[in-house]
């Protein structure tokens, strides 16, 4: 059986990253920028534009060097540290970027062959010259793989020989004085970074090959990083050759200056014809292996996923490619299609920065022989992004909008890797730091946070039980719900996977679901009270249905007992079976002088409600019972006051009943019969006067729709809602 031919660093990495960075750019326009920038205005672009390469370079071998790295390159780290979603819509942007550059580059090409050969310069000529040149190449790198990057390094000798004419060429353009920055008649800074930019986007050129490589652990920062370095010497000793060797007039007008200068001008010419042909040739090898690695992840359809070979070449999503970039070819005009495509670079190079800063910070398993601080991942997301917004905003809009598509679309399909992303570590770590915040915090009651212990029983009316806890707990709160299955026989208990509760009904809510096995029921709700939750999200409420028909109950009682005791806030739902919650439109909250605590847990529950959209437009009032014969208007405005603190509007209401003594029950049933969901406190009672509360209660349910019972616990402020010193 043949051997899989793999490949090393200088020839898998650092030669198609050096050949895609040291192209056309440096050619055609390197000049052109020295001549608008100036020397000095010139280098900080050069070192600016190298911020998010170096800064990427580094974070993408920092990952490469912790984690397995398989075909796909850029898409195979993104897609293992972010999750499929993210990975493969930067991947699939990314690759339609590197095919459709292959047609800028081959445009390039047919321009400069033309220009060479007078072959004509029109559109349809470029067209004919650069599908020529695409189909060449195309025939190469599906005869071999190996055969091509062998051909990369004659080209790269003549870039170098190129390279060599220039320096030893003519001085007859040597300037009386050399520029150090921009000329009032230049081009913005702006435009020419804009046009720069490009010369240093193609050192991932070598980590798309990395299913090729024998080491890619080794390969991948070792090359990419010596590519980057050495683009950078040449950039900037360039760029200083050129502003001592020829006057900025010149510069800015003359794109073949290098040319006109070179000791030998055919050098120039093949470095030229060289440069663009061997970053196509690295986007025809690279491209393909995107698709590839993307369709074994079931992202792309399968069909591209086969490849031929011992080596396995991808040569259905070779022919893909040669698909795309022929379409741009023929299409001619591409300027926008351009901006469009650097966007795409920049985005993934962002998400690069990212994807490290976040492995370093979150995943306690990053352990990346290449080590480097997690801030200079950071610095190159904000760099890519701040670049994007400089250089085109609309292009950065529009890349962004077709990358957030392929991302509601990937998490749609919801494919799943079976590795785990870092976005657990990233969550776990953001819960540990901010349970640790919370916990330095003391509760402050005006901005109380439900943690609802829900007991919600088996009744068909569950679910109303369900959505009022999610109503009462708001958008932060938390409601975990128990299901006590009960076990006289004491069996051993579920195991900890199997206490988890995945069911439609409380996922859709936002409910955490547990169910536990218990001897006794009472008890078993007596010790989940006391023993659940932990340090930051101690559970601060007790909720679940009215208990009928436990009049007489000792263990009801003592259950009740325990649970006052541990200072939980009660909540006992009353659900009425026939109108359920009416129309979700009103809601009425009882006071008397006995509800210092509750009146204010009340208020805080009716922010919540009001907050939710079952219950939007919904009129809540504050009914005060005054039986001290208080001047109304005293009552009111002490109310008003209470009420405003907590930002709730709600209508107030004094029932005088000083004279006629009407029972409080009554009252309710008066005032409150046609509400969708009236809140009453739970006075202060001794347990065995329990079966009396509950007996009387019920009857009063009779007359009422659903009803809330409310007991808050100690930390709740004591609202003064005893007024006859005000008489």
């Amino acid at each position: 059986m043949k051997k899989i031919q793999k490949f090393g660093t200088f020839a898998g990495v650092f030669t198609p990253s050096l050949l895609t960075i040291l192209g056309v750019i440096m050619y055609m326009r390197l000049g052109w920028v020295v001549g608008n920038a100036g020397l000095i205005g010139t280098i900080i672009i050069i070192i600016i534009a190298h911020v998010i390469s170096v800064t990427t370079g580094l974070s993408i071998s920092s990952v490469a060097t912790d984690k397995k790295i398989g075909a796909g390159g850029v898409y195979y780290v993104l897609s293992r540290s972010m999750g499929i979603p993210i990975g493969g819509s930067i991947g699939i942007a990314l690759y339609v970027g590197t095919a459709l550059s292959i047609a800028l580059y081959l445009i390039g090409f047919a321009e400069s062959f033309n220009n060479f050969f007078d072959l004509g310069m029109s559109i349809n000529d470029f067209r004919i010259t650069g599908t020529i040149a695409l189909l060449s190449i195309t025939i190469l790198a599906l005869i071999s793989t190996s055969i091509a990057l062998k051909t990369q390094y004659i080209i790269l000798s003549a870039i170098a020989v190129s390279i060599i004419s220039v320096v030893l060429g003519t001085r007859d353009f040597v300037p009386e004085t050399v520029n150090m920055f921009a000329t009032k008649d230049a081009m913005s800074m702006e435009i020419v970074f804009a046009v720069f930019f490009p010369a240093v986007t193609g050192f991932t050129a070598g980590i798309a090959m990395s299913g090729d490589l024998k080491d890619p652990k080794t390969s991948i920062p070792t090359g990419t990083l010596w590519a980057i370095g050495v683009g950078l010497v040449v950039y900037i000793s360039l760029a200083i050759f050129i502003s001592l060797s020829v006057n900025s007039e010149t510069l800015k007008t003359d794109y073949n200056i290098l040319m006109k200068m070179a000791l030998f001008s055919p050098a120039v010419v093949a470095g030229i014809w060289g440069a663009t042909l061997s970053s196509a040739l690295g986007g025809i090898l690279g491209g393909p292996r995107i698709l590839q690695a993307m369709s074994m992840d079931k992202v792309t359809p399968k069909i591209f996923s086969k490849g031929k070979g011992h080596n396995n070449e991808p040569v259905n999503a070779l022919i893909m490619v040669f698909l795309i970039a022929e379409a741009g070819i023929l299409i001619g005009e591409l300027d926008v299609i351009a901006r469009v495509v650097s966007m795409f670079y920049l985005t993934a190079y962002g998400f690069i920065n990212i994807a490290f800063f976040l492995e370093n910070w979150a995943n306690p398993d990053f352990q990346p022989t290449f080590k480097i601080k997690r801030w200079i991942g950071l610095l190159g997301f904000f760099a890519c992004f701040a670049v994007m917004f400089k250089l085109d905003m609309f292009a950065m809009i529009a890349a962004l909008t077709v990358v957030a598509g392929l991302y509601f679309w990937l998490q749609r399909k919801e494919v799943k890797l079976q590795s785990n992303d870092v976005w657990r570590s990233v969550w776990e770590n953001v819960v540990n730091k901010g349970l640790k915040k919370i916990n330095a915090n003391n509760e402050d009651n005006a901005n109380w946070n439900p943690n609802i212990i829900l007991f919600s029983g088996h009744s068909k009316h569950q679910s109303y039980l369900l959505e009022l806890s999610k109503t009462v707990s708001g958008r932060t709160g938390i409601v975990t719900n128990f299901k006590l299955i009960l076990d006289k026989g004491n069996n051993k208990p579920l195991k900890k996977t199997e206490q988890v509760v995945s069911d439609e009904a409380f996922s859709d809510l936002g409910i955490f679901a547990r169910q536990i096995k218990v001897d006794n029921i009472y008890t078993g709700i007596r010790n989940i009270a006391t023993t659940f939750g932990f340090s930051g999200v101690e559970p601060n409420t007790i909720m679940m249905g009215w208990p009928k028909g436990l009049e007489g109950s000792k263990e009801y009682a003592e259950m009740t007992e325990e649970l006052l005791h541990l200072d939980y806030n009660l909540l006992y739902l009353d659900f009425d079976k026939k109108a359920k919650f009416g129309n979700y439109k009103t809601v009425d909250l009882w006071w008397r002088e006995t509800d210092s605590k509750n009146a204010e847990m009340m208020l805080n529950i009716a922010r919540f409600i009001i907050a939710s959209p079952l219950w939007q437009n919904t009129r809540i009032r504050v009914l005060f019972v005054n039986n001290n014969n208080v001047n109304n208007k005293i009552v009111y405005t002490k109310i008003d006051n209470l009420v405003k603190d907590l930002r709730v509007i709600i209508e107030i209401k004094i029932i005088d009943n000083a004279i006629e003594q009407v029972a409080f029950y009554d009252l309710i049933k008066q005032f409150s019969g046609a509400t969708d969901l009236t809140l009453i406190g739970i006075p202060n009672y001794k347990i065995e006067q329990q079966a009396e509360f509950i007996v009387k209660t019920n009857h009063l349910f009779e007359a009422i729709g659903s009803t809330l019972l409310v007991k808050a616990a100690n930390n709740f402020n004591v609202l003064d809602l005893n007024f006859t010193k005000e008489k």
